[in-house]
């Protein structure tokens, strides 16, 4: 019901649109009784529109949050008083939830009882009538916006001023989700990573050297939670693809901005960005039944011990995955050094290797050390390679071709399974993921920075 009554009202919009466009148009005229409107007719209709369509917007949005509640209190006070006073909180929901089935004509395990099919059927009146007067209440409300605006047209009326004035309301909320969803992201975190430090010290958690949670007791914290080894695992194995990544990817970079055809160019850089829209289970499986094997063949070969999942593995494929982020964003960054730098060089009887190498590249360097730490962030954050191709092994060491555990492989298991959410063992993951998002956050703000002012300086 609710999307046939937004269809609606964006039907009605589009009328008003078509209705405060044509009386504009009227008011203007032609030939001697031409007269000077305030805006274009555009604004006009735009105008009328906007007021049909948003106070009816706002009252569906509003009826809708309230509505359930309101449902809820119904059910609740055609319940027999002795019923309700016995259920808990869950067992209250519960019941709610067979009402509600009951009332829309689902069928419900057991046999409903005779409370349950009178609550119902008093719920599936009163959805009746609310859905009746939500329908009647939002379309009178969007009937009546459209005459209120409709009368206001005039030849001085400034529609231009109110549409651009709404459009930058409009604009404001955009952004202000954005950043409110990020607040609620690291609020949730933060909160319950202090929670997570009423039971372990956060000397202990940053600079332990020892990851080995135990199942708590109510009171009591066993095992050890230490940082340090699933940092040190999560930086060896974004290392590793960083050393992969960095050189091939500024290479590409540097040959399709330089050297490439038009032709050849129009075609590679698309099918080199390919790999970035690959999901990561896909590389993460590839990792884990090639890759992997392939280089525990080639380390016996040589008379080395290579595991098939280690930091090796999940670094070599990690680097090809974001491959196209290094060379997309170098290749971007280089195509815009200014043509007279490449001139100048050129014309004092540099080679085109050595412009490249003493002016292009400097020149395009804060873009590009932008671009690599980027991707060193998409790097950290990585999840679904790392818990297939780099094994599970929460020591602290420095061997590459061992099992390493990261920071993102030790939330999933800690989120995963039968596990008590205010127990240590999976508070530990809201601590984590506050931890790697404070590093990959720290990346993005100077990579920003880095890349701002070098736009500031060639554009």
């Amino acid at each position: 019901m609710n999307l046939l009554l937004i269809g609606v009202l964006l039907a009605l919009m589009a009328i008003a649109y078509q209705i405060g466009l044509s009386k504009s148009r009227n008011l203007a005229g032609k030939g001697n009784n031409s007269v000077t409107l305030h805006s274009r007719p555009g604004y006009y209709g735009a105008l009328v529109a906007l007021w049909c369509g948003i106070p009816a917007f706002l009252i569906l949005i509003t009826w809708n949050l309230i509505e359930p509640s309101i449902l809820q209190h119904i059910i609740l006070n055609h319940i027999p008083a002795s019923v309700s006073a016995s259920l808990d909180p869950a067992s209250q929901d519960v019941l709610i939830r067979r009402v509600q089935a009951i009332a829309s004509g689902f069928g419900v395990t057991g046999e409903p009882v005779a409370y349950e099919v009178a609550a119902a059927q008093q719920l599936a009146r009163f959805e009746a009538i609310g859905t009746f007067a939500k329908i009647a209440v939002v379309i009178s409300a969007a009937l009546g916006g459209l005459i209120w605006a409709k009368k206001h047209v005039s030849e001085q009326y400034r529609a231009r001023n109110q549409v651009e004035r709404a459009i930058n309301v409009a604009l404001i909320l955009c952004s202000g989700v954005a950043i409110l969803t990020t607040i609620g992201i690291v609020m949730s975190m933060f909160g319950e990573a202090l929670n997570f430090f009423k039971f372990v010290s956060p000397v202990d958690f940053f600079f332990g050297t020892v990851w080995q949670p135990g199942f708590s007791q109510v009171g009591q914290v066993s095992g050890s939670y230490g940082l340090l080894p699933l940092l040190w695992g999560t930086l060896m194995v974004s290392a590793i693809a960083l050393s992969v990544a960095v050189p091939v990817g500024l290479m590409i970079a540097i040959y399709l901005a330089e050297y490439a055809s038009p032709r050849l160019r129009s075609w590679a850089k698309p099918t080199i960005e390919v790999l970035a829209g690959i999901p990561t289970i896909v590389y993460g499986v590839f990792a884990m039944m090639i890759i992997g094997p392939f280089i525990k063949m080639a380390g016996a070969s040589v008379g080395l011990n290579i595991n098939a999942t280690s930091a090796l593995t999940a670094g070599l494929v990690m680097g090809i995955m974001i491959i196209p982020f290094v060379s997309s964003l170098s290749d971007d960054i280089i195509t815009q050094v200014p043509r007279t730098l490449r001139d100048g060089s050129l014309g004092l009887g540099a080679t085109k290797s050595e412009t490249i190498r003493r002016v292009i590249i400097p020149a395009a360097l804060p873009g590009i050390i932008g671009a690599f730490l980027l991707a060193a962030s998409r790097a950290i954050g990585e999840t679904m390679i790392v818990v297939l191709a780099a094994g599970n092994s929460p020591v602290l060491h420095a061997n590459p071709f061992e099992a390493v555990s990261t920071v993102t492989m030790t939330i999933v298991t800690q989120l995963t399974g039968d596990s008590d959410f205010s127990s240590p063992q999976a508070l530990v993951a809201f601590a984590l993921g506050l931890t790697l998002f404070v590093i990959t956050l720290g990346l993005n703000i100077v990579a920003l920075y880095i890349v701002r002012k070098y736009r500031e300086q060639y554009e």
